[in-house]
């Protein structure tokens, strides 16, 4: 009966005395850059660097515009506007609200 008590004591004890696991790292960007989230961009920040055709299999609910290199944009802003910005090289580069 020791031995238990004794094993049940010692695992208790360890189990007191683990830390739990670190907190994963913060993605480099993780929001629009230099503005407030206004556009609700931060859930997908994670298809920075992704190839522009991932947007095709996301449902976003919300007003886009995709901008490619070649694109002139009208140069109207509108803060609830979610804006993927696109590399020559057809991966998503940033995400912006405007």
């Amino acid at each position: 009966m020791r031995i238990v008590l004794s094993i049940g004591a010692v695992l208790t004890a360890a189990a007191c005395s683990t830390q739990p696991p670190a907190a994963p790292a913060a993605p480099a960007q993780a929001g629009p850059i230099g503005s407030a989230d206004t556009c609700g961009a931060t859930p997908y920040i994670y298809l920075i660097g992704e190839d522009a055709t991932a947007l095709e299999r996301v449902l976003i609910l919300r007003q886009v515009r995709v901008n490619w290199p070649e694109d002139t944009l009208d140069g109207i802003s509108k803060p609830e506007r979610l804006n993927f910005n696109i590399t020559q090289a057809g991966t998503i580069e940033s995400i912006t609200c405007g």
